[in-house]
């Protein structure tokens, strides 16, 4: 048997309510600890909501709480973040965003919608390939879309074409994707049964992970609407050598999804603006720090989705803030340079406790910046780039710095290469990526701390001035707003 790349997915619940009691638990209950004793704890608070049941009544083995966090971690609601021996839950945007409205089964469906549209391969929380690049939910409401489908997916087009042949699509692989689908709907259920069974170990997973879990998970959830079928053939999970034990069987039947009315509307208008056909982020991106990666596809958080529930403009205009310091840093077609200082002024002026003024210019610093508990002053220099940032002149930003009595400078900028530290080696200098500053204040934004206090910072800058201050600046998120074990 020959082992084929194929789409994996989720299969260790398809029961929304205990998705979001896990949801809860873990921001509410655990507060700031998962250890293993208040993992036990949420065993036995789901087992009270009979949400739970151990088959071992006696060890009561952590495995399945185990597996209900990474399905947190799996459907975009946060990511796990290891630190050490301890391991960290953070909520992202969409996560907390699911939390505030838990009792709103309307807007809770949007915002799921949502997370399906942020989810990519490569996953962090999943096993699968990292040859298969790809947004697959924004590709299957693409097909659910397309009029010459008839709005509709049959399981079997879904097991047999799309988890196991679709590595990556572009708009001409996609037309070609739907001839096959259309192609396979003249084949009869004896001709699906001869070809599912050649390859039967395959397409018997995908079969059980489709059907079994992510359809029903759906269906229940309200964004899709299932049409049971007929079988079509029963397919047998293989068996180990020597083994007695009676294969296990999955049915294959020809029923079909479609996608629930009152949602067709959200999900065309979110496809207009995010695309199937966008390349995803790469986890193993040479130019990038795979956390950073990572930190950057859990941000997902679309004004379209704000405005579709009703968000009030104060808080879709504070969160849009730290969406535009990562994007501006990034300076796409080399136009928003001065964008991303005027987003930097104003998300060092958050603090409550700094006054930060955007000067620009030759021969000055980017921002001017005054530390008002200390009455100390720094600098701010906005280093926007499409690529790596190469380096940094240590003694013009000296020159910068003196010119306004600062004590130190920040430099923000995207991505960086590993020469650059060699270049602030033992000035007084950091750099702090752009990605780390918006999560920080968007974490602050969202759960309302207004009162940001700019000492986070200072402590950090003080004793590691000459370096990185990023993945320290990430702790002090995480110590915040992140569940801890």
């Amino acid at each position: 048997m020959v082992k084929r790349d194929r789409i994996i997915l989720y299969k260790h619940t398809c029961n929304f309510e205990l998705i979001k009691a896990v949801a809860m638990d873990i921001k509410n209950a655990c507060k700031t600890d998962i250890s293993v004793a208040q993992r036990y704890k949420m065993q036995d608070r789901l087992t009270a909501l009979d949400l739970y049941k151990t088959r071992n009544l006696k060890e009561k083995p952590l495995d399945a709480i185990g597996h209900r966090i990474n399905t947190l971690e799996y459907w975009m609601f946060g990511y796990e973040y290891k630190e050490n021996k301890s391991k960290r839950f953070m909520f992202g945007p969409l996560g907390n965003l699911f939390l505030k409205y838990i009792n709103d089964d309307e807007k809770l469906r949007k915002i799921f919608i949502t997370m399906l549209f942020a989810f990519q391969f490569e996953h962090q929380g999943s096993g699968t390939s990292k040859n298969i690049q790809l947004f697959l939910f924004r590709l299957l409401f693409q097909l659910l879309c397309d009029d010459r489908l008839g709005g509709k997916l049959y399981h079997r087009e879904v097991e047999y074409l799309i988890l196991v042949s679709v590595k990556k699509i572009d708009y001409s692989s996609y037309e070609k994707l739907v001839k096959d689908i259309l192609a396979l709907r003249d084949k009869s259920d004896e001709d699906m049964a001869t070809m599912f069974k050649k390859d039967e170990h395959t397409f018997v997973n995908s079969v059980h992970e489709w059907e079994y879990f992510t359809v029903t998970l759906f269906s229940q959830i309200g964004i899709i609407n299932e049409f049971k079928g007929e079988p079509i053939c029963k397919l047998f999970h293989p068996t180990k050598t020597n083994s007695k034990s009676v294969p296990t069987a999955r049915t294959v039947t020809n029923g079909h999804i479609t996608l629930a009315d009152e949602h067709k509307d959200f999900v065309k208008r979110m496809l207009a603006v995010y695309s199937y056909a966008e390349m995803p982020l790469r986890l193993d991106d040479p130019e990038r720090m795979k956390y950073d990666v990572i930190k950057e596809i859990y941000s997902f958080y679309p004004k379209l989705l704000l405005d579709e529930l009703g968000e009030t403009d104060e808080l879709s205009s504070l969160l849009e803030l730290p969406k535009m310091i990562e994007e501006y840093s990034k300076n796409p077609q080399n136009n928003t340079a001065y964008k991303f200082e005027e987003v930097l002024e104003e998300g060092f002026n958050m603090f409550v406790n700094v006054d930060a003024k955007r000067i620009g210019g030759a021969g000055n610093t980017d921002i001017e910046c005054l530390y008002i508990t200390n009455k100390k002053k720094f600098a701010v220099d906005a280093k926007s780039t499409v690529n790596k940032l190469l380096g940094v002149n240590a003694g013009r930003l000296r020159e910068h710095r003196e010119k306004i009595g600062g004590e130190y400078t920040i430099v923000v900028t995207p991505r960086y290469a590993p020469a650059t530290i060699s270049d602030i080696k033992g000035q007084n200098i950091v750099i702090l990526l752009a990605s780390t500053f918006a999560e920080y204040l968007y974490n602050h934004i969202f759960h309302e701390v207004r009162e940001i206090d700019y000492a986070d910072f200072y402590d950090v800058i003080i004793n590691n001035l000459g370096s990185d201050i990023s993945k320290l600046i990430s702790n002090v998120t995480i110590e915040k707003f992140a569940a801890t074990g």
